[in-house]
């Protein structure tokens, strides 16, 4: 099955010149989805993870059935003040700005495999820093997953320069 076929382009969201792959037609389709999650969790499983470990928001719709699948714990990287109880965060910088991404504090035990996964790897600044805190707060980050990479935009490289191993299913070279 070819998983770009269930993908969907959105041209000029969510703002002109931008083509959005929408995974919202992936996700509907039954068949499609079991697939990609099958692909998924063996591309994911030489890694040996305790956990996955999905990023805000599209992320969780990927990385919560694939803990389930593989039989892995799921925990949440999301935007600041979005978790409750105590929590640690990471800031990084964006094209303009900064942003924060924040995990419980008692999410992983020091020494846990951790899989980070998220729908889309694009320039590979929010996963990098979603790995920047994964191993602040003790966790063995081996690999990094997602359903689709936009090539051109080379996050791969800045993810690999971290020592990860990156899995996509799907890719766009432009």
């Amino acid at each position: 099955m070819n998983l770009k076929d269930h993908i969907r382009g959105v041209p000029d969201f969510p703002k002109p010149g931008i083509l959005f792959y929408d995974i919202s037609t992936l996700l509907a389709d039954a068949d499609a989805w079991q697939v990609a999650m099958g692909r998924m969790a063996r591309a994911v499983s030489p890694h040996l993870p305790d956990m996955i470990a999905g990023v805000e928001s599209r992320g969780f719709l990927v990385a919560a059935p694939l803990a389930l699948k593989l039989g892995c714990g799921f925990i949440m990287l999301r935007k600041r003040g979005k978790l409750p109880g105590p929590t640690i965060g990471h800031d990084y910088a964006l094209e303009y700005g900064t942003d924060r991404i924040e995990i419980q504090k008692d999410a992983i035990t020091p020494g846990q495999r951790v899989v980070l996964v998220d729908d889309l790897l694009a320039t590979g600044g929010t996963m990098a820093a979603s790995v920047a805190l994964l191993r602040q707060v003790g966790a063995v980050v081996p690999s990094a997953a997602c359903l689709i990479e936009l090539n051109f935009l080379h996050g791969r490289r800045k993810l690999e320069a971290l020592g990860l191993k990156v899995e996509t299913l799907v890719s766009y070279d432009s």
